[in-house]
């Protein structure tokens, strides 16, 4: 269910090294308070010295008082990558002045403009509006209070769980419809949209913690708990209705779905676009599944098996008809799985109408 989004990453790796817990946080909070504001450059590579002019360099450990005195004089200071030490105090930056941007003041043009030409991280600190202001690269991020964090956080994890519930129907939906071979493109996009809300969701979730730092352990937790029973559902939908069937395919379409726009998500032609039919297609087709879902949920099933069973059967209807002799042909399955995956699959079905009713 967790995704990975590479510009996401970066900016939550870039938010736990000025998170509440750190060092580095307190040194800004205390800037923050005294209002004298500050111009702060993560990183000691060579491009980023090349654009660092005079002040001091002291090579010191960073703790917060150091930061926080430091910082009233007006140059900018230079900090190691791991904000560990402080390097150089009261320089001049001085990026190219011909890259754009969007900034008005000296200080948060300085920095966006220095963010920009090394990658590296800079920290703005505004004397007059009292705000914190990262730049990385093209990204820009304003930290905000503790409490606004954590108001928001717990929201999503409200809303996280409503939308949760209405995946986890659709789901319960699916697996009936699977069993009397009997699902729509529709079904398969509706799942695949309302799994593709939860991960969104989590993520933004996930955000809000690395910005809390030690602040964050409880929603961490509920976070945690609220994704534990969710596995990876959403995959093996996309392997049972993908065409044609390979795992870099499987990754181009959970790649696709998570760069999409929302107004696009939505858009159940544009998931079946995705999943590899052609344009046109109607939703109201019903098409047979593979099994990788239900089968995955039969105890001690491996996955090898699991793909040796359904290279063998085709699909999940196949496999539901099969004796337990012919079940026992398949590599990997001798009599007592056979008989397990056949009593496994009633089992389920037999769950499925039940909790359906």
């Amino acid at each position: 269910m967790r995704r990975y989004w590479p510009e996401r990453e970066e900016l939550m790796k870039t938010l736990r090294l000025v998170a509440p817990g750190t060092d580095l946080y307190e040194g800004l909070e205390n800037i923050l308070r005294a209002r004298t504001g500050a111009l702060i450059l993560v990183g000691d590579s060579e491009e980023v010295m090349r654009i660092v002019n005079g002040g001091f360099r002291i090579d010191v450990e960073l703790d917060p008082s150091s930061l926080y005195e430091l910082a009233k004089m007006d140059g900018a200071l230079v900090i190691s990558g791991d904000a560990r030490r402080i390097l150089v105090a009261n320089a001049h930056l001085t990026p190219d002045p011909l890259i754009p941007t969007t900034e008005t003041g000296t200080r948060h043009r300085t920095a966006e403009r220095a963010a920009l030409q090394t990658g590296k991280l800079v920290i703005a600190i505004s004397q007059r509006r009292n705000v914190i202001t990262l730049y990385k690269g093209d990204q820009k991020y304003v930290l905000r209070e503790i409490g606004t964090i954590l108001a928001k956080a717990n929201q999503a994890l409200q809303t996280l769980e409503r939308y949760k519930d209405v995946y986890q129907k659709a789901l319960l939906k699916l697996t009936a419809l699977e069993c009397e071979d009997q699902v729509t493109l529709a079904d398969v996009s509706t799942v695949i949209q309302r799994a593709e809300l939860v991960a969104r969701f989590a993520a933004e979730i996930e955000l809000y913690i690395c910005e809390l730092g030690t602040e964050g352990r409880l929603v961490r937790m509920q976070l945690e708990e609220t994704l534990a029973d969710l596995g990876e559902e959403d995959e093996l939908v996309i392997r049972d209705y993908i065409e044609p069937l390979d795992d870099r395919r499987v990754e181009e379409a959970r790649a696709l779905l998570a760069k999409a726009a929302a107004e696009d998500l939505m858009e159940p032609a544009f998931v079946l676009r995705v999943l590899g039919y052609s344009i046109g297609t109607s939703p109201e087709t019903v098409v047979p599944t593979r099994g990788f879902r239900i089968l995955h949920k039969i105890p001690r099933l491996p996955m090898p098996v699991i793909e040796n069973l359904i290279q063998s059967f085709g699909r999940l209807r196949e496999i539901m008809d099969a004796s337990t002799e012919a079940l026992d042909e398949v590599e990997g399955i001798g009599e007592a799985r056979a008989k397990g995956i056949k009593e496994g699959l009633r089992r389920l079905r037999e769950e499925t109408i039940l909790q359906r009713k």
